[in-house]
């Protein structure tokens, strides 16, 4: 039981941090260039990706397609939103992962 303790704490952690990062990346957002947020996002991705956070992880790939196509400055907010939800998703199964590319489908085709 305490080595779940410590899983469960150490994931905490990893939520927090991944939100912090995202909710600095939202405040510079307006004022940076989409080269330097994929870069961030990238990052956020890596670390998703190494804790199993496969929802976060998906949406850190739709979000780096924005980038790539020049979405920047408040446009980057609604994608940081997503992100966010994915991050602090308890689920990590495959539903969830097609429920948040639905959602960034939607972002993307609207």
């Amino acid at each position: 039981m305490g080595q779940a303790l410590v899983r469960i704490d150490d994931m905490i952690a990893v939520k927090a941090d991944l939100a912090a990062r995202i909710a600095a990346i939202d405040v510079r957002a307006p004022y940076s260039r989409p080269c330097d947020i994929a870069t961030e996002i990238d990052a956020i991705r890596v670390i998703a990706h190494t804790n199993g956070l496969n929802p976060a992880v998906t949406v850190a790939h739709f979000v780096d397609s924005a980038l790539s196509r020049g979405e920047h400055g408040a446009l980057v907010h609604g994608w940081l939103s997503i992100l966010r939800d994915a991050v602090g998703c308890e689920r990590q199964d495959v539903q969830a992962c097609h429920a948040f590319a639905a959602a960034c489908s939607v972002r993307l085709a609207g």
